[in-house]
């Protein structure tokens, strides 16, 4: 791992996507900036996080050998290095609410964005964008809910030593990604999936309501709902959530 350390950016992402454009850079490059000031999620959502408190950073990857259809193995390589770093840390009910973020019992403790560079019918290159809630609190907001490991765990972990462990965790799934152990990577991603085959009410774009239960995700990378008729249907970002 390459680290380059930043006191502030407004988005590591959008920082790291520029220098991949200018700059021949090494695998695993990673920025990590101690305030990001426009950090983004999924769709152009804001994430936002207090200076110095948490981990803020994103990571470069050279890809070969993996086509646009198989995008969704890099996504779950991705959560999951995020899993079983928390798992490594001690936090419990750990599970991957999809596409990418991760819970900690029924709160989100971290979010991913994933950017993809695309060649004709391969993905050639990632910038993978991590935020984790770490030392910030957010026992005293009721808006949403969120947590951390000082929330969970009631104490207070060195920034850098989270990162250097998860980077242990995203070595191993980046290998199984290259050596194509898709059939692992499903398995793993899909055992931890947040409310699989669970009886849930969720809530689409259009505000139409509706009981299923999680069953899958689609070889598109969509949430595959079972209905109450036991049919399936298959949602997309932003189209479906939980009500």
């Amino acid at each position: 791992m390459k680290l380059i350390k930043l006191s502030a950016i407004d988005s590591t992402n959008l920082f790291l996507k520029n220098l991949a454009e200018n700059t021949l850079l090494e695998n695993s490059t990673v920025v990590m900036a101690e305030n990001q000031t426009a950090g983004r999620g999924q769709m152009h959502t804001v994430w936002k996080s207090e200076p110095g408190k948490n981990l803020t950073f994103s990571v470069f990857e050279r890809l070969d050998q993996l086509s646009v259809a198989e995008q969704r193995y890099l996504n779950y390589a991705a959560a999951l290095s995020v899993w079983e770093c928390l798992e490594e840390l001690g936090v419990a009910n750990v599970q991957i609410k999809w596409p990418n973020d991760i819970m900690a019992g029924h709160a989100k403790i971290c979010g991913l964005l994933v950017e993809n560079t695309l060649k004709g019918t391969d993905v050639v290159a990632t910038v993978i964008g991590i935020g984790l809630n770490v030392n910030q609190s957010f026992k005293e907001i009721t808006s949403f809910k969120a947590t951390s490991l000082v929330d969970v765990l009631e104490q207070e972990f060195p920034l850098e030593m989270v990162l250097r462990t998860w980077y242990t965790s995203f070595e191993k799934y980046m290998a199984y990604l290259n050596n194509r152990d898709y059939d692992l990577l499903e398995s793993r991603y899909l055992k931890v999936l947040y409310k699989k085959n669970v009886p849930s009410m969720f809530k689409t774009a259009e505000n139409e309501l509706f009981l299923g239960k999680i069953v899958g995700v689609s070889t598109a990378g969509k949430l595959r709902v079972e209905l109450a008729d036991e049919t399936h249907r298959d949602f997309g970002i932003k189209e479906i959530s939980f009500a």
